[in-house]
């Protein structure tokens, strides 16, 4: 009973900068939204509308999904389009500011109001899912950021479920590998689903459907996760870590829970004469390069101690298995020119080869001064950390069909369908 994809939003292309400051800043304006033409008069047809919110607030930014739905028949709803829209920084730049932090997500609302007829709004549900940034507080501030956001929420006239804000534990990889095989209609075939790879600020995700019981047999249990969908129970291999791209920034770097005052965090990775402060879950840290060290093999070395032992690394990765990987991994690409901004295909050998020219190239570094670290992290993740061969090909995208491919589409399904995710 999960819709399919009907009439697309139109194309977003949005670059995630490399700094973030604290002040509340729309980043993609309102798209038009192509309408799909209007159906002749027919007295049998009874379609209904209707819409569902979700919000996805993250360790770099808020960002608000807007679905619109159209029930043509008792069994299967039609997704008719997504409006997107993302404000930054995060939450958790406002760990010492929540009524500014539950701002961000009025302003967001206020998208919502436009696109949504006011007489849908008191049954429309709108939900706020955090993810790794939050997790990375104090328990404390998270919790007083998801009730500053729930009494916004409360004052709005849209309908708000119980459990409407809360932080995401375990699922959120489930509902991407959800959205990312409806979009590719391959949910109804469980031979040709497609694995995800989710890279974002503060977590990083693999998920896949596994064809070889020896990759079920040889995973951790916590590892191996259920769920039902069109009466049929799928068993995902999906693993969670808190090793996103910004988290193990600051982990190359000795930096993560270490003592900040007057510490100067150093590595290889960087350009040598960098000086800078880098702030991360509202924490500002101080980054230098070494004056006498770098390239790319003393920066693998470094990202490395970070990976090393760290991810488990399934049987059946080493195979020729369909990924599509998404967030930071596309962004990269992108920066790099390893891709163009619509997406493409890529072996993960081609992320190692561009980690190598970056460490050797100043273009590079003038394109952003954590590109060499970042692009050095992806190849060591895919190949140290999940054991991906380097003729694997990965298919990186944004979007699929013109919807984002994150897991706020599947979490919108998991609302309205309910999955039982175990």
């Amino acid at each position: 009973m999960i819709p399919e994809v009907f009439h697309p939003a139109p194309e977003v292309i949005h670059p995630i900068p490399e700094a973030f400051h604290p002040v509340p800043e729309v980043v993609h304006p309102a798209p038009e939204v192509y309408q799909p033409a209007p159906e002749p008069p027919n007295p049998v047809n009874m379609s209904r509308v209707f819409y569902g919110v979700m919000f996805d607030a993250g360790s770099t930014g808020s960002r608000i999904h807007i679905y619109k739905f159209i029930q043509k028949d008792p069994e299967l709803p039609v997704l008719d389009h997504e409006i997107y829209h993302a404000v930054k920084p995060g939450l958790s730049a406002y760990k010492d500011d929540p009524e500014e932090g539950g701002n961000t997500i009025r302003q967001l609302l206020k998208i919502a109001k436009k696109a949504i007829p006011e007489e849908e709004w008191s049954r429309t549900p709108v939900v706020l899912k955090a993810t790794a940034g939050l997790r990375l507080l104090p328990e404390d501030k998270a919790n007083t950021l998801l009730r500053e956001v729930r009494k916004v929420f409360d004052d709005s006239p849209f309908f708000v479920p119980e459990n409407s804000v809360s932080v995401m534990n375990g699922v959120k990889e489930v509902l991407a590998w959800v959205t990312v095989n409806f979009l590719t209609h391959l949910y109804t075939n469980t031979r040709r689903t497609v694995g995800i790879l989710d890279l974002g600020g503060g977590s990083t995700q693999i998920t896949f459907l596994p064809k070889s019981k020896k990759t079920i047999q040889t995973a951790p249990k916590t590892y191996i996760s259920s769920f039902n969908l069109f009466n049929h129970t799928y068993q995902l291999y999906t693993h969670y870590l808190g090793n996103g791209l910004y988290a193990a920034r600051l982990a190359t770097l000795g930096a993560l829970g270490a003592d900040l005052d007057w510490k100067i965090f150093t590595s290889s990775c960087l350009p040598k004469k960098f000086r800078e402060d880098v702030t991360f879950g509202g924490t500002t840290y101080k980054v230098s390069g070494i004056p006498d060290y770098a390239g790319y093999k003393l920066c693998y070395y470094e990202v490395m101690k970070v990976i090393k032992g760290i991810v488990h690394q399934p049987y059946e990765v080493k195979g020729n298995s369909i990924f599509y990987a998404f967030s930071y991994y596309f962004d990269r690409a992108v920066e790099s020119g390893l891709i163009g901004s619509r997406g493409g295909a890529l072996e993960v050998r081609d992320f190692k080869k561009r980690a190598k020219e970056c460490n050797k190239m100043t273009k590079y570094r003038a394109i952003s001064p954590f590109l060499c670290m970042d692009m050095t992290y992806i190849t060591c993740l895919l190949k140290e950390g999940f054991g991906f061969k380097d003729n694997t090909v990965l298919q990186l995208t944004k979007k699929v069909n013109n919807v984002e491919t994150s897991w706020a589409l599947g979490a919108t399904f998991d609302y309205f369908r309910n999955l039982n995710i175990n």
